[in-house]
Parts: structure tokens; C-alpha cells; sequence
């Protein structure tokens, strides 16, 4: 059978090219893609954007799908709403799923959409057995993780446990995505375990994990991801950089040890080694010192880190992260003595958090000095604890506007407004950078931020992007 899948983001680059590089690739469905090819079915991508959705049908002209896979999260539903209502009425025979975080965790909101069938939780399986049963001409029934639409009834059909053996998924699928990339020869992303350790009040995770039975936190093991990362090279061989994307690289030293070890190993075979990036999550009593040489040995370049708030008090009560100031600047020290860069990850405008908060966040950059920060205004996404939270405190007192996602404040709280959050989101270059960046880094900073706070601004932005694009004279 041939399967069409179709992803989108809020962001995208261009609307020729939508995506800027590998780090954008969706995991979830290249999985399911590459074990769907393993099992002889036909997959193709395609990334439609707001400004124009024809090369779906395009695609779907072409291809012949007999299935059609869309995945969402909670900023882009609306747009693969329409998307999957325009293709059912022009292609009424084809069987629309969807599946990602916002289809797990508000599946009948999903099917009140023109999709036939909502995937609730993993995906690789489910869409195998929906293609086969497509295929041999049956109306799809009986599958776990699928709630199956049929003449206006839903079969709620149960979960299956969480995959345990992860490292029996074949590599993802990465070639569907190259069309759609604005730099083919960007730096990919190896996914290095599945599930969160961690109880984050602002994330979706805890709201996951409950989906189904089994053990939600899975760590490949460190030979089968060396073995992905070898598979990688030997296709882009002048490839110099890899992104290691898990929850943290510190949940487990013993694995992160065992892991860098073996990068170690590959980096040996090539006269350039590989440089790697990943998330750290600061976590109290970690033996940093040891982390972060195994990590320099292994030609680690850069560590993000999610500080969130500089506010001890935000973070312990409001986002239930317990570190102290003194356990980030300490993993900080740590890295900086081995010569690995550090990037923050910070939030502003979180329910209960005042003007006096957000003066620690400034504080906690300015003397931690990260190498490249991001700031972004909080977002209430539902089935999370913090949107319950915004319910509860009567801060959400309109439906919340998808297009906002993480670009502007939408909490108006009586100590810190949505105008004071704003205007700190649009001056934080100055209040993190001042006196530390290069005049010039900030004043850039300044102007990115303006575009992006601008929709108007923003689309000008991409066609600029579009027009000057680099990758057009080699061929992409």
C-alpha cells in the first residue's frame, strides 16, 4: 500500500522549502515510516505550510495513497484540520489518521475533524496492522491504539503497553525528508532513548506516560545507537556534527558513560571527528565533573539546558524542577573546564510567577553567561498540569489562540501583565546580553525578535529567506 504522510510546523523557513535542517525531522512518523518500507508498503512526505496546501494534492495525485497519516501537536491541529477536511471532501475513499501529541492526549476533539482513525500513543504498530487491514480491502477494526471513526461511532479500542524493545525498530526513515529541508547537509538528530524521567508541570509527559501499560523511560542501548550513527556516516561521509536528542543525557551516568565511550570508538576511525550536542537536565548530587570529561573525550561541543527560571521558588512550586541555582552553576563550571558550550532554555510569564521571578532568570543568565540562550513567553498546552493550573487561577479567560504558541504572553496576571511580559520578551537581548554579547549580537537579537513577534513581518521574512536561499545553485 502506499502511505502519504503529512507534517507541518508553525515555524517554517520558506514556504519552498519548509523545514531548515535535519534537527526538524519528526521522529515518530520516520519510524513508522521506515518499518512500514521494511514490511514492503510505499511511503512518501509531504509539509504542507499556511500559505498554500496544493502539493498535497499534488502528492496525492501522484502517489495513489490509500492511507494518508497526519502529525500534530497542539500548534498546528488547526492546519491539519483543514488540511484532512479538504482532502475528504475531494478524496472521500481515502483513509485519513492522525496521530502525535495532541491527537493522543484529545483524541475525540481529533475525530471531530474529517479524520477516519486517531492514534493514541506509539505509532509504529497500530499504522502497520491499519495499512494491512486497509490492503486486504477490510474496514479497519480491532487495533490497539486506534480509535476508529465509522458512520458517526468511535471504537475506543485499548492501548497496547509501551514498546519495550525500541533497538527491533528499524533506523528512521530520513531520505522522505530531504525534499522538504532548506539544508540537506545540516546537522541530524539521533533519537537516544524515549519518555521522560521527570514531572514537569509546563510538559506533556506526565499526561504520556499515563496513556498505557509498560515502562514509559527507555534508553537505547548505547551499541544500537553507535551502530544508527555509523549508518548515518557512511551515507554523508563529509557529515562533521550529530545531535543527540534525549530528555537528559545525565538520567543514567552509567549509560551516558557507556555511551560515550563508544563514540569515542567511532571518533577514532575518522581523521575529522564527529562533534555532538544533547540536553543535560541539572539534577542534585551528580558527579558533574565526571559527566563532563566523558563528554569532552567523546568531542561533545555543546550542552542545552533547561533552567526555565532563575527563581528557586518558581521552579520547585510552580514547575516541580528540584535544583538549586548552586546545582546549575556548578553543571555550568563543569562544562566550561572541559570546553563544552552551554545553551539555555527560559521561560517567562508562567501562572504565579512575579516581576521579582523573572529578575532571578535575568541574574542567573547574566552570571552563568550561557553561549547562546532562548526565551520563550509560557504557553498552557491542555492535558498539561499548568494549563489546569490557568484554568483554576481564572487566567484563561479566552479560547487559547494556537498562533500565539510560545511568541507572546497569554496570561494576564495582576502582578506581572501581559504587557510587562511582552515588553521584557521583546527587550531580553538587552537584559541577558548587555555588557556580555558583542554589541552586535544583541542588536541582531533585537531585530530577529521583532520579525518573530510579527506575523506580518515574519511572512516577509520567508519570502526573503525563499529568494536568497544558498542550497538553489547546488541543486536542492
Amino acid at each position: 500500500m502506499n502511505v502519504l504522510f503529512i507534517h507541518a510546523e508553525e515555524d517554517h523557513y520558506s514556504r519552498e522549502k519548509p523545514l531548515t535542517g535535519y534537527e526538524h525531522m519528526q521522529f515518530g512518523i520516520s519510524y513508522i515510516s521506515s518499518l512500514l518500507k521494511e514490511e514492503g508498503h510505499e511511503t512518501r512526505l509531504v509539509v504542507p505550510t499556511r500559505e498554500s496546501d496544493a502539493e498535497v494534492f499534488e502528492h496525492i495525485e501522484d502517489f495513489n495513497p490509500g492511507l494518508i497519516c497526519f502529525t500534530s501537536v497542539y500548534s498546528v491541529f488547526d492546519l491539519m484540520s483543514e488540511v484532512a477536511g479538504r482532502v475528504k471532501e475531494r478524496h472521500p475513499d481515502i483513509f485519513l489518521a492522525v496521530g502525535g501529541p495532541h491527537a493522543s492526549l484529545a483524541p475525540h476533539e481529533c475525530l471531530e475533524s474529517a479524520f477516519d482513525a486517531v492514534c493514541v500513543g506509539e505509532g509504529e504498530f497500530p499504522t502497520l496492522e491499519l495499512a494491512e487491514q486497509l490492503e486486504s480491502g477490510l474496514f479497519p477494526r480491532g487495533i490497539p491504539n486506534l480509535f476508529i471513526k465509522e458512520n458517526g461511532r468511535v471504537e475506543e479500542n485499548p492501548t497496547r503497553p509501551f514498546l519495550e524493545d525500541v533497538e527491533a525498530l528499524p533506523f528512521p526513515d530520513r531520505e522522505m525528508w530531504l525534499p522538504w529541508l532548506a539544508n540537506p547537509l545540516s546537522r541530524p538528530s539521533v533519537l537516544a532513548g524515549r519518555g521522560c524521567p521527570f514531572q514537569c508541570t509546563y510538559c506533556c509527559n506526565h499526561a504520556l506516560r499515563r496513556l498505557a501499560d509498560g515502562k514509559y523511560v527507555r534508553l537505547r542501548e548505547p551499541e544500537n545507537i553507535a551502530e544508527e550513527i555509523l549508518s548515518i556516516k557512511r551515507v554523508y561521509y563529509l557529515l562533521e556534527e550529530m545531535y543527540l536528542e534525549v530528555e537528559t543525557l545525565g538520567a543514567d551516568l552509567d549509560w551516558a558513560l557507556e555511551l560515550c565511550s563508544l563514540l569515542e570508538d567511532i571518533n577514532r576511525q575518522y581523521e575529522v571527528p564527529i562533534a555532538y550536542g544533547t540536553n543535560l537536565r541539572v539534577t542534585p548530587r551528580t558527579d558533574y565533573d565526571k559527566l563532563f570529561a566523558a563528554l569532552e573525550r567523546s568531542n561533545f561541543d555543546f550542552v542545552n539546558i533547561g533552567l526555565e527560571s532563575g527563581s528557586e521558588r518558581v521552579r520547585r512550586e510552580i514547575l516541580k524542577r528540584r535544583y538549586s541555582n548552586d546545582d546549575v552553576i556548578r553543571a555550568v563550571e563543569a562544562a566550561r573546564k572541559h570546553g563544552i558550550k552551554v545553551g539555555f532554555y527560559n521561560l517567562i510569564g508562567l501562572p504565579g510567577e512575579t516581576k521579582e521571578d523573572f529578575r532571578e532568570t535575568i541574574r542567573m543568565n547574566r552570571v552563568c553567561k550561557p553561549d547562546w540562550y532562548l526565551l520563550s513567553a509560557f504557553f498552557p498546552y491542555p492535558g498539561t498540569e499548568l494549563h489546569k493550573t490557568s484554568v483554576e487561577l481564572g487566567l484563561l479567560d479566552r479560547p487559547l489562540d494556537r498562533k500565539l504558541e510560545r511568541r507572546r504572553p497569554v496570561l494576564d496576571q495582576k502582578g506581572f501583565t501581559k504587557r510587562q511580559v511582552k515588553r521584557r520578551l521583546t527587550w531580553s537581548p538587552l537584559l541577558f546580553g548587555a555588557g556580555i554579547k558583542p554589541a552586535w549580537e544583541v542588536v541582531r537579537r533585537l531585530f530577529l525578535g521583532k520579525i518573530f513577534a510579527s506575523p506580518r513581518l515574519l511572512r516577509y521574512w520567508r519570502n526573503l529567506r525563499t529568494w536568497l536561499n544558498p542550497y538553489k545553485k547546488l541543486g536542492f
